[in-house]
């Protein structure tokens, strides 16, 4: 069950054996359904979960009441809402299972546990918020300087399986078009 979180977090920092088994022995293992709700706006966000199988989106609800998804996870990825996380604070965010979802779990209180007894995964946990940060400064380049097509087909790039897994109207979302204007783009590139 641990072999693909470990091969993860290692190929950001050589971890020993028992490094590992402290980190594995603090995970929460746990299975979630389809459209299981993990996180809601105005709640505190309390867990990072790396996704062993299945899919999520976080989002949040625009003024006009429209869900803006903002990420995707899927195997071998991880989801939070880091600021609240971090923060300790509610946040703005939803997180939502697209598919029947397993998931490993850190609690504040296990990482910050991890964190005491193994102080290397400081710099895995950086080396990860370094990642992300790159992919929402690259999300946000794509969203300004591209044509749709461009998007799309970054997104195709990013998220190869997830156009097979999720309807439509989440990656319109996503890409921040309406559901009808992705299939005029879609019919323009298969033209191409």
């Amino acid at each position: 069950m641990f072999e693909e979180i470990n091969n993860n977090v290692c190929r950001y920092v050589a971890f020993s054996t028992e490094e590992l088994q402290i980190f594995n022995n603090l995970l929460k293992h746990k299975m979630f359904p389809k459209k299981a709700c993990l996180l809601r706006a105005g709640e505190v966000c309390n867990f990072e979960g790396f996704i062993v199988k299945g899919s999520l989106r976080k989002y949040y609800i625009d003024d006009n009441g429209n869900e803006v998804i903002i990420q995707f996870g899927i195997e071998n990825g991880w989801i939070s809402d880091i600021a609240s996380f971090s923060d300790r604070k509610p946040g703005n965010l939803f997180i939502e299972c697209l598919e029947d979802t397993e998931l490993l779990l850190l609690d504040p209180n296990s990482k910050e546990s991890l964190l005491s007894q193994v102080p290397k995964f400081e710099r895995f946990y950086r080396k990860l918020v370094e990642k992300n940060v790159s992919t929402m400064q690259n999300r946000l380049y794509f969203s300004i300087a591209k044509t749709a097509e461009q998007k799309y087909l970054d997104f195709l790039e990013h998220y190869p399986s997830i156009p097979q897994r999720v309807p439509q109207h989440y990656i319109a979302s996503y890409l921040g078009m309406t559901p009808e204007f992705l299939s005029k783009v879609r019919a323009r590139l298969l033209k191409k």
